[in-house]
């Protein structure tokens, strides 16, 4: 796949202990890449991270993207072909209780990476994760273009509108000369699948909850949101990758990564299919909390169609199916790296030749 861009090259992935940079590790490992992770230690437990045996299969610098130095000695020890920038402070109502790490985290960790790929001659290309709430949301019935404007709510929503903007004034400041890396951000939107165990997201509450033999509480039960399985986004970010690989400075841009308009579906729709799909459990309407949180929220995913030729692959019924049984395995039998390659490789047979 990805036209065999990753084979023995030289990937950096920071955030790599979390859900998603875990899944993309993998992935890349199995694309035949040399992969280094630079992220903190998990700080769930269970995590993903454990789950996959990952300390023993990916070679991983355990430290803050807010020490600069160490960060800056990983660039330059290391020498990577390319960046996936995933590390961040990435829960909503987390943001609430600690708006400044979040914006250290997000906004001055980001420049951090930033300045040390600069300072690395051997990045080539550079992939900016943020979010779908980097967007000033207004519920529109429509999704988000990827030029509309940048805004957030909440402190995680408003410091990743932040690190998009950050993004874009470093790519017209210091990457506009003919050797400068070639810098992109992808915006997803709710990803879901095996091994997230953060607080406050809804199919790891959901999980927790029946595992426990207690009812499954959703606070907004009618919020609209893109889900999808976390290997839709992380596809886009591999071809986004191999794009700038091969064109550079032509795909340097923003690219929203989300399902079709079908597998938009309530809290409630999602929390009722978990539900269905382990076999137990009962969904109950909890306190709503006083916090913001968004009633509607979908992306428009033309761009990366049209330019990058990617779209989803999966339902949003396959992409539940595929998480509650990513879970029921770990729970019976604990060590999930088999299962999880296993994931990966339907998943890329499913893609067939389109990437």
């Amino acid at each position: 796949m990805f036209n065999n861009i990753y084979k023995n090259k030289k990937v950096l992935v920071t955030g790599n202990t979390g859900f998603k940079g875990c899944w993309l590790s993998l992935w890349l490992l199995a694309l035949g890449a040399d992969v280094l992770g630079y992220a903190l230690e998990p700080d769930t437990e269970p995590s993903m991270f454990g789950a996959l045996n990952l300390k023993e299969k990916v070679k991983t610098v355990f430290a803050n993207i807010l020490d600069k130095d160490t960060l800056d000695k990983t660039f330059q020890s290391f020498q990577p072909d390319i960046v996936f920038h995933l590390a961040a402070q990435p829960l909503v109502l987390r943001s609430y209780q600690e708006p400044l790490l979040t914006y250290e985290t997000n906004v001055l960790g980001t420049l951090n990476v930033l300045l040390a790929a600069k300072n690395c001659k051997s990045v080539k290309a550079f992939v900016n994760v943020t979010t779908d709430k980097c967007y000033e949301n207004k519920e529109m019935q429509t999704g988000y273009k990827e030029d509309d404007p940048m805004g957030g709510f909440d402190m995680y929503s408003s410091s990743k509108g932040c690190v998009e903007i950050m993004s874009s004034s470093f790519r017209r400041s210091f990457l506009q000369s003919e050797n400068a890396f070639a810098l992109a951000t992808a915006r997803a939107g709710n990803v879901i699948g095996g091994g997230d165990w953060a607080q406050d997201r809804l199919i790891p509450d959901c999980i927790k909850a029946i595992n426990n033999d207690l009812p499954v509480e959703i606070r907004n039960p009618s919020a609209v949101r893109p889900w999808q399985h976390v290997l839709e986004p992380l596809s886009g970010y591999l071809l986004l990758g191999q794009k700038l690989m091969e064109a550079g400075k032509l795909y340097a841009k923003g690219y929203n990564f989300g399902p079709f308009q079908h597998s938009v579906l309530t809290v409630s729709d999602v929390a009722q299919k978990v539900v269905e799909y382990y076999g137990k459990g009962k969904v109950l309407t909890g306190k709503k909390s006083h916090l913001h949180e968004a009633g509607l929220l979908m992306l428009d995913i033309t761009k990366a169609k049209d330019e990058l030729g990617w779209t989803p692959s999966l339902s949003a019924d396959d992409a539940i199916k595929n998480t509650v049984e990513w879970y029921k395995l770990f729970y019976e039998k604990g060590s999930m790296f088999d299962y999880t390659m296993e994931q990966i490789k339907d998943y890329q047979n499913l893609c067939g030749e389109k990437y």
